[in-house]
């Protein structure tokens, strides 16, 4: 019968363990282990793997930012003359903020040529959310809260669209 020498970890050389990263065969605790559907990986290995799926480039984050931007001042502007018809309006707002924040992602991806990277998603949520700012402080000037509300309303809902639709997080999957 053969004893097993003792392992331990390459990060916590203390604690002892059996278990290796799937890809550089390095031995980690269960600490530093990272589940993936086809068993655990060391942080450093994740890490390596999640850069390969970053691809913007430096030029993508202030197009997209000013594509985002502009169309969203546009589809305020639209939501603003929605808010016009009443309450009806925010049945309408309800369908259309949605389709809006769908329109937009599109139009980044393409100008971004669907590049990715966590930082480029939020950084067109951001601009996304800067582009009511306009219409926002217009409402205030002219004390409408009517028109308030619905811009609340267009960013409630455009925002997690257009950044779901960029990131690609699906919240039904097929």
């Amino acid at each position: 019968m053969t004893q097993l020498t003792p392992t331990h970890c390459a990060n916590h050389p203390t604690i002892e363990t059996t278990l290796r990263c799937n890809r550089c065969e390095k031995y980690i605790c269960v600490k530093c282990a990272v589940k993936i559907p086809t068993g655990y990986r060391c942080r450093e290995c994740v890490r390596g793997q999640l850069k390969i799926f970053d691809t913007a480039e430096w030029y993508d984050y202030p197009l997209g930012f000013l594509v985002a931007a502009i169309l969203s001042v546009i589809a305020s502007v639209l939501t603003s003359l929605i808010g016009m018809i009443g309450l009806w309006g925010l049945f309408i707002l309800f369908a259309a903020a949605p389709t809006a924040g769908l329109i937009i992602s599109e139009a980044v991806r393409f100008i971004t040529r669907r590049h990715r990277a966590k930082n480029l998603f939020l950084t067109i949520a951001i601009g996304v959310a800067l582009g009511v700012v306009p219409m926002v402080v217009i409402s205030l000037v002219a004390t409408d809260l009517f028109s308030l509300l619905y811009q609340g309303v267009y960013l409630f809902l455009v925002v997690p669209t257009v950044y779901t639709r960029m990131s690609g997080i699906q919240i039904f999957k097929q």
